[in-house]
């Protein structure tokens, strides 16, 4: 038996296990804690979901995880349509919960995975789907045993050594012809067998040839609280840090008053800012600097000059609503610079007073805050007195939602 010209594999991600050995924490049971900055489960959803070949995806989750799993889907990528089942009392019964979900998909072929392998490689994929290729219907990654092993007594002592020759170590995902595989669950559960340890020992007691295919010692399975820890380092030493720069532009025109207000501070002077807020070319300019960061658009976006409530209002109000729209998008502001070009008043004087107040609206050190000034060599209209220009960056970097 060959393949048809176009595959059509469904993904069984199995995800509904309580993880014990990896003990109690805030984020739940392995599967959903973070490395590299998300769930444990959103590295395999991402790479089955890219995988050309994949048309669906099923996801077995424990029916106390509801919640857990919610806030996690907001994670996943855009792609082949992926459902939920809930789970059984055994991994060998939410399999078969996944598999009969998957029933009326029109899939040929399916691939069933542990939610705490999140190493496996479109390489292994390929390999898998290869061996299909060939006729085979059930396929099993795998390494060789590399470690030597010992049979013990029931008091611990060997009782021998045992030889690896021919021994391997099973992984995920495990693939089969699904009508396949689908009727070694209903047959294994219709007679109360509950023990198989993996879907490859269901093939197998149907007599069914199962094809090794050559696994990755990378693609361990996330078992204890160290192995947790250890991928999120190996993630992070990878991981570039998501660093962004954001500048901002405003200029707003002069008129008699008594005095401008930059950065939040309120300086003397025989003119005023024009504008339908409190006209802060600074905190204008540095608001947009930091929306740009995440994409969020513009000043004029979020506080429209069309609408009445925002007139006079204190732009402290836009640059605080900036700044939380970059942490909701789990940005963490590492600088602040504003420069300021006018003729006048002098800025010098003030320079510090500005710098406290971005430190206190964007709630970060005073260092990562600058002010800077100049003229304009009486050049253009901000030489000729008619108005204020700023021009603003931010660095933000993103990684982690604040938890």
């Amino acid at each position: 038996m060959t393949l048809p010209d176009a595959p059509r594999f469904g993904i069984l991600i199995v995800a509904a296990g309580r993880g014990e050995r990896a003990g109690v924490h805030p984020d739940g049971p392995k599967q959903y804690r973070l490395i590299g900055g998300v769930p444990v489960i959103t590295h395999s959803v991402k790479k089955f979901a890219a995988w050309k070949h994949t048309a669906r995806i099923v996801i077995a989750i424990h029916a106390d995880d509801e919640d857990l799993y919610a806030s996690c889907k907001t994670t996943f990528p855009e792609g082949p349509a992926i459902e939920t089942v809930l789970g059984g009392a055994t991994r060998q019964a939410s399999v078969l919960n996944g598999l009969e979900a998957l029933e009326s998909s029109g899939i040929t072929h399916v691939m069933i995975h542990d939610a705490v392998r999140p190493f496996f490689t479109s390489g292994m994929l390929n390999a898998i789907l290869a061996a299909h290729v060939e006729g085979e219907k059930a396929v099993l990654p795998v390494c060789p045993v590399a470690d030597t092993l010992k049979r013990a007594t029931e008091d611990f002592y060997i009782e021998g050594t045992v030889s690896r020759t021919g021994l391997y170590a099973a992984q995920t995902p495990q693939s089969f012809d699904y009508p396949m595989i689908l009727a070694g669950h209903r047959a294994a559960a219709a007679v109360g067998l509950t023990d198989f340890t993996d879907d490859a020992a269901i093939a197998e007691w149907q007599d069914i040839r199962v094809k090794l295919v050559e696994g990755d010692r990378e693609n361990i399975k996330l078992t204890l609280e160290r192995d947790i820890e250890l991928a999120d380092e190996k993630l992070m030493r990878n991981h570039l840090p998501d660093v962004r720069t954001g500048n901002g532009y405003d200029v707003h025109q002069l008129e008699p008053g008594d005095g401008v207000i930059l950065c939040g501070v309120k300086i003397p002077h025989d003119q005023r800012l024009r504008g339908h807020s409190d006209a802060d070319v600074a905190l204008h300019a540095l608001t947009d600097a930091l929306l740009a960061t995440c994409g969020a658009g513009d000043i004029g976006d979020h506080f429209p000059p069309s609408d009445p409530q925002w007139k006079g209002a204190a732009s402290r109000i836009f640059l605080e609503h900036a700044a939380k729209i970059v942490r909701d998008h789990g940005g963490t502001i590492m600088n602040a610079d504003v420069s300021i070009i006018a003729e006048a008043p002098k800025i010098g004087p003030h320079r510090e007073s500005m710098r406290n107040m971005l430190a206190e609206m964007l709630d970060i050190e005073l260092e990562r805050c600058s002010v800077k000034a100049t003229t304009n060599e009486k050049i253009g209209f901000v030489g000729r007195g008619e108005g204020i220009a700023a021009i603003a960056t931010a660095t933000v970097v993103y990684g982690r939602k604040p938890q």
